[in-house]
């Protein structure tokens, strides 16, 4: 086991989804590509939705708030969240049980804590998103939206915006 992946907590499939690939870039452009807005907006959302970043404030205990938008007009709420851990350029931990203004959240469709971890590879980086669940109605209830057709598009996306 690599020293990034033994920091992260057991994986317990009954209740969590992950997404894990090789991006062909330094871990440097995918933690910048997570941690400057401007890139974050262009990837991390399914094309062709649109993504506006309104709050990405990169410390334990910071916002997270992003907008999403069908005809880059009219803008609904896309992800409204905390960060809960940062290690620069290795990994970051943020959920949307507690909503960027500090309050207890009930997001819809459900809530989730989403673990990033990105480590060196011989061939580029080692990306893996972890997405915890609640319960393990949650996490069937997150897979049945399609979690992995989402996560997987915008991670195709985040490495061809680095490749």
């Amino acid at each position: 086991m690599t020293a990034h992946l033994a920091r992260t907590r057991h994986f317990d499939s009954a209740l969590d989804l992950t997404i894990q690939r090789v991006i062909r870039a330094p871990k440097e452009a995918i933690w910048s590509a997570w941690t400057d807005p401007e890139k974050l907006a262009k990837w991390w959302i399914p094309e062709p939705l649109t993504l506006r970043v309104e709050a990405l404030e990169l410390r334990p205990g910071g916002a997270f708030s992003t907008m999403m938008s069908e005809d880059g007009e009219s803008f609904v709420p896309h992800v409204d969240a905390v960060f809960l851990v940062i290690e620069d350029f290795s990994r970051l931990v943020f959920t949307n049980a507690v909503n960027s203004s500090w309050h207890p959240a009930f997001p819809d469709p459900v809530s989730m804590t989403t673990e990033i971890i990105v480590g060196d590879h011989a061939e580029g980086t080692d990306y893996q998103a972890i997405v915890r669940h609640g319960s393990p109605e949650q996490r069937a209830r997150h897979e049945e939206l399609g979690f992995f057709d989402g996560w997987g598009t915008v991670t195709e996306q985040l490495a061809k915006s680095v490749e």
